[in-house]
């Protein structure tokens, strides 16, 4: 195999995270740990001295939480994509990880194994939350002050009926593969839809797509 492995940067400021990330890592050669920082600022140095592929981003931290550490690095030249490690005590923050430019979230209690495939996704350009993530930040963004009062699906500008139903499915946290499922399409028109969305709708990732299904009323909390 030629391809070069993903360079990870981990920051969280427990050192049993780190270290348990970093030993599971040394089994899998397509991921490389190349550096770890136990604040927000530390990351976002580590940033732009190695340019890693992808940081494994702690919410809180001492000093420079990981949201403004997320929206300095993703506001950078750098291509480096943020994974973001929560809790589910941690729901306030979701959403403005998310608006920070997060391209991902797991939360610290899944299987090792699932957080590295996570990895994997977002590195490959595509953007990942996990599922109880996604409901419980449908809820935050509904029951926030301001926030669209409309709960049921409108047309939004620009996109197909089709692509729709694609966003409303991505809103739901179906991968590619499910949304082919659930619309009786092969992944491949699946994966062409959402980039069309990208598109249309100036989305950098699948996550940016979360926040407008939610936003257009095309997602809520019960579904």
């Amino acid at each position: 195999m030629t391809d070069s492995p993903v360079r990870v940067l981990l920051a969280d400021d427990q050192p049993l995270v780190r270290s348990g990330l970093r030993v599971i890592m040394a089994d899998h050669p397509d991921l490389e740990v190349i550096g770890e920082a136990a604040t927000g600022a530390e990351a976002v140095q580590l940033v732009r001295d190695v340019s890693p592929d992808v940081v494994v981003m702690d919410i809180r931290m001492p000093g420079m939480d990981g949201i403004e550490a997320t929206r300095l690095i993703t506001d950078g030249p750098a291509t480096t994509r943020v994974l973001v490690l929560t809790t589910f005590d941690e729901d306030d923050h979701i959403y403005g990880a998310l608006r920070a430019g997060a391209s991902g979230f797991v939360v610290k209690d899944m299987a090792l194994d699932d957080i590295l495939a996570a990895i994997r996704v977002v590195a490959a350009g595509d953007a990942l939350i996990a599922p109880g993530v996604t409901r419980r930040l449908i809820a935050d963004f509904v029951e926030r002050p301001g926030a669209a009062p409309e709960r049921s699906p409108r047309p939004v500008e620009g996109i197909t009926e089709r692509e729709r139903e694609v966003l409303t499915l991505v809103g739901r946290g179906r991968t590619n593969t499910e949304i082919a499922e659930d619309l009786f399409i092969t992944v491949a028109t699946a994966k062409s839809h959402v980039s069309r969305l990208f598109t249309k709708l100036g989305a950098r990732d699948r996550v940016q797509l979360v926040i407008t299904a939610y936003e257009m009323g095309l997602v809520t909390p019960s579904r």
